[in-house]
């Protein structure tokens, strides 16, 4: 997701995003425990746009 992306979210919008990246991170994680995914930056950037949903969350309210 782009930052611009995400700024055109409502606040509920970006709690339900927020909800599925969440979720995808963990299963990601895990997953690159169990075996080594092909992408490791995929986690990297999971993180970032985790962290860039929450930030504007936290502004929109």
């Amino acid at each position: 997701m782009k930052k611009a992306d995400i700024k055109n979210l409502s606040a509920g919008d970006l709690q339900i995003k927020l909800a599925e990246l969440k979720a995808e991170y963990t299963k990601l994680k895990l997953a690159h425990k169990i075996s080594p995914v092909e992408n490791p930056i995929q986690i990297r950037d999971l993180r970032k746009t985790i962290a860039r949903v929450h930030t504007e969350l936290t502004n929109k309210q």
